[in-house]
């Protein structure tokens, strides 16, 4: 593998060394305005050479040990500790996130690195003895053998330590890598590109390939290849949807979209509420997957817990994204920045209240609350990725598992309550790949899987369950 020379990011890596581009993606600058950088985006062709480098290099990365895949993880790791403070003013600047968010996505993206290496030690295989008529004395050794190649694509709400959540384990499985971040922002996955490379110098050539573009582009023509053995993607439920209809038969590993569920009973420690409520619905202003999306309180309740959700809201203030004290910046787009405006005004015509907030500035949105949300509001069903705060009602614990359970995602959800019975009983009926009991949604650094059911994808993230999934298992009979 050969290191890149300059951090001027107009570079593909394809077949163990950088490439220029004849084409280029320009990155908006969300602190400061203006353009940020200007990165490769590669060409259909690219991806077709990516392709071909990554077939032939699987056959060099079967024969690597564990011993050598996590020492290359881990020296990746260490990489990006050495270049924190640049990593985390990229994220600032291309994903809009404040300071001291990006910097603990930073030290998130190294520690799951470093934790694909124990994983990987630690992944061992069976021995079997035959159970049944005929078998007797019958032996098996099952073993974990690398896939082949692993397409990663990678979303913009968190372009660094997802893609570690993705590329670590494939890596330390012993899989090729091709790498796919997203369009918005793909200059810190351009760095960890770079750490990879200098990192582990004996990785094989084209084992490791970096390719950012624009998916109308090379989306399908990456995704829909025969030579791509698995897919890990985070991204929207409709672009899973395409991603899996032109994929064919491989390993499906997909986080797609939520809209959480918070239900709140009567029992529940009010305060708590809003401070889940609030940190839920308002971190890096609403786009995560699992961000709280609706909060479904008893009407006796209701009132109570508006008033304490806007007190702690007070906290969430908007400022310059490179203070530490900074709580939200603005929206990845005006796109998306139109379409919570939408789903705000939307409830607002259906008879919600408006308690705080509500108003635009291109791309910032100001932190909202709505309270008395009729069930009927789009915010309640449908996946927002802003800084909204909305609050319905229920008369009863069936009604709230319709309400919770009645639309298409089960990502995340949580529920409030004292009652440990009732507790457990509804995050048993709540249709949700994880439910939290008295906090908001939240998944570590991929110690606990995961993932969601229905439209919110396919199979659990978490580092040695995607090291896993990235795995075949071969069973020798003796």
């Amino acid at each position: 593998m050969v290191a890149k020379s300059a951090s001027n990011f107009e570079e593909l890596y394809i077949q163990g060394r950088w490439t220029p581009s004849t084409e280029h993606i320009e990155v908006s600058d969300l602190a400061e305005g203006g353009t940020f950088a200007s990165v490769a985006a590669a060409t259909p062709a690219d991806a077709e050479d990516a392709l071909a480098a990554a077939e032939e290099a699987e056959k060099m990365m079967r024969e690597t040990t564990v011993v050598q895949r996590a020492k290359w993880v881990s020296a990746i790791a260490d990489g990006i500790e050495e270049r924190k403070e640049e990593l985390a003013e990229v994220i600032v600047r291309e994903a809009g996130k404040p300071i001291s968010s990006a910097r603990g996505e930073v030290d998130s993206a190294a520690e799951r690195f470093r934790r694909a290496a124990e994983e990987a030690r630690s992944l061992d295989g069976e021995y079997i003895e035959g159970t049944t008529e005929g078998h007797e004395g019958w032996r098996a050794i099952v073993r974990h053998e690398p896939m082949g190649t692993v397409l990663c694509i990678t979303p913009y709400n968190y372009p660094l330590s997802t893609t570690a959540l993705q590329v670590a384990p494939a890596l330390a499985a012993g899989n090729a890598v091709i790498l796919k971040p997203a369009t918005k922002t793909p200059v810190s996955a351009a760095i960890l590109a770079e750490i990879i490379v200098d990192a582990a110098p004996d990785l094989p050539d084209g084992a490791f390939g970096f390719v950012p573009g624009r998916a109308s582009e090379i989306g399908d023509v990456l995704a829909g290849d025969d030579r791509i053995n698995a897919i890990a993607m985070t991204g929207s439920s409709s672009a899973g949807k395409h991603v899996a209809k032109v994929s064919g038969m491989v390993e499906l590993h997909m986080e797609l979209g939520g809209n959480a569920p918070l239900v709140v009973f009567p029992d529940a420690d009010l305060d708590a509420v809003a401070t889940a409520a609030a940190k839920g619905s308002l971190k890096y202003a609403g786009q995560r997957c699992s961000a709280v999306s609706r909060i479904l309180v008893q009407e006796d309740s209701h009132d109570d817990l508006v008033d304490r959700i806007d007190a702690e809201m007070d906290g969430w203030v908007a400022g310059d994204l490179f203070d530490p004290d900074t709580a939200l910046g603005p929206l990845i787009s005006e796109g998306q920045a139109d379409w919570v405006e939408e789903l705000i005004e939307d409830a607002l015509d259906r008879g919600a209240t408006l308690v705080r907030g509500g108003e635009r500035d291109g791309q910032f949105v100001e932190p909202t609350l709505l309270a008395d949300v009729p069930q009927d509001a789009r915010i309640i069903h449908e996946e927002q990725f802003g800084p909204v705060v909305a609050v319905t009602t229920f008369d009863d614990e069936d009604e709230a598992m319709d309400i919770a359970n009645g639309g298409d995602l089960g990502l995340d959800a949580a529920v409030f309550t004292s009652d440990y019975d009732r507790a457990m009983r509804v995050a048993d009926r709540l249709e949700a790949g994880g439910v939290r009991i008295n906090g908001a949604p939240s998944h570590g650094l991929g110690d606990i899987p995961f993932g969601g059911v229905k439209d919110s994808g396919i199979g659990r993230e978490g580092i040695g369950y995607t090291i896993k999934a990235f795995s075949d298992r071969k069973s020798i009979i003796l």
